[in-house]
C-alpha cells in the first residue's frame, strides 16, 4: 500500500514520527458526547520521548498495539499502558508532564505524581516484568504502541473509547492513526503485529493491509473484562503461544 511504501522509503526515528503527528492530531475537533480531549504525546512528550529513545530502537520481533490512552495510564504518563508505578519503577522513565490546554476538572493531569493506578497497565507491565525480569530483555524483542494517541472524556469525566465515537467523527482521526501506525511499523519492522483486544487488531489490519506482517490478538487486561479479572497472565501467555511466540 502506498502510505506504508512511502514510510519505508524514508524510515524515520520514532521521535521524528511522533513530533510530526502532534499538530494534525491537535487540530481535530469532535462532537458531543466528547467534552474534552487529551493528547499526551504533546503535554507528556518529555516522558514519551524518553520511552521512545530508550526502548523504541532497532528491529522488533513483534509489536503490541493497544487501543488508546487510559485516564490513569498514558493520559498521565505519556507511555502506553503507562501505569505510574511501572513507568517510574520498572521502566525507569522520568520527565516533565505539563498541563494540557484544556483540563477536565474531574480528570486532572497529575503526571508522574498521580496516585491512581491503572489496572490494565499494572497487569501488562507486571506480566512483562515477571516474565522478562528487565525491560531491556522485553524491548529487545517487543514494542508497545497505542493505535489512537488521543483520550476522550464526556462532560461528566467518563472515558469514551474510540469505538464509541460517532462514525462521522472518526474518519479523519483514523486516517491519522493509520499513518502513525504505518510509520511505526516501517521503522521497527516487526514480523508480527498483535492487537491487545479486538479493536486494536482490526484497526491494525485496516491500517496495514497487505503489508509483510502477520496479525494476531491477545486478550485485553482491562478490569472491564471478566476473563481478565479471573487471571490475565494465563490468557496472554496462551494467546502468544498460539501465535508461535516463545517466552523465556
Amino acid at each position: 500500500m502506498s502510505l506504508l511504501a512511502d514510510s519505508i522509503s524514508h524510515r524515520m526515528s520514532l521521535v521524528e514520527i511522533t513530533r510530526k503527528a502532534i499538530a494534525p492530531l491537535q487540530a481535530l475537533r469532535f462532537p458531543k458526547p466528547v467534552a474534552c480531549v487529551y493528547l499526551p504525546l504533546d503535554y507528556a512528550f518529555s516522558v514519551h520521548r524518553a520511552f521512545l529513545e530508550r526502548y523504541g530502537r532497532g528491529k522488533k520481533e513483534a509489536l503490541f498495539v493497544g487501543m488508546n490512552p487510559g485516564p490513569f495510564g498514558m493520559v498521565q504518563t505519556g507511555v502506553p499502558f503507562g501505569e505510574v508505578a511501572a513507568v517510574k519503577g520498572w521502566l525507569g522513565l522520568t520527565g516533565k508532564v505539563r498541563k494540557p490546554a484544556m483540563e477536565h476538572p474531574r480528570r486532572p493531569i497529575e503526571g508522574l505524581e498521580c496516585a491512581r493506578s491503572e489496572v490494565s497497565g499494572r497487569r501488562f507491565w507486571g506480566w512483562a516484568e515477571r516474565r522478562f525480569v528487565t525491560p531491556e530483555r522485553f524491548f529487545a524483542r517487543f514494542y508497545v504502541h497505542n493505535y489512537c494517541p488521543l483520550a476522550f472524556l464526556s462532560e461528566t469525566g467518563s472515558n469514551i473509547t474510540p469505538d464509541k465515537l460517532p462514525k462521522s467523527a472518526v474518519v479523519e482521526l483514523f486516517s491519522h492513526c493509520d499513518r502513525l501506525l504505518q510509520q511505526v511499523v516501517a521503522t521497527l519492522q516487526p514480523e508480527l503485529v498483535i492487537g491487545v483486544g479486538a479493536f486494536a487488531e482490526l484497526a491494525a489490519k485496516r491500517a496495514l493491509g497487505a503489508a509483510a506482517v502477520r496479525y494476531g490478538r491477545v486478550a485485553h487486561p482491562s478490569p472491564a473484562s471478566p476473563a481478565a479479572n479471573r487471571g490475565w497472565e494465563p490468557l496472554i501467555e496462551r494467546g502468544l503461544a498460539d501465535l508461535g511466540v516463545t517466552l523465556p
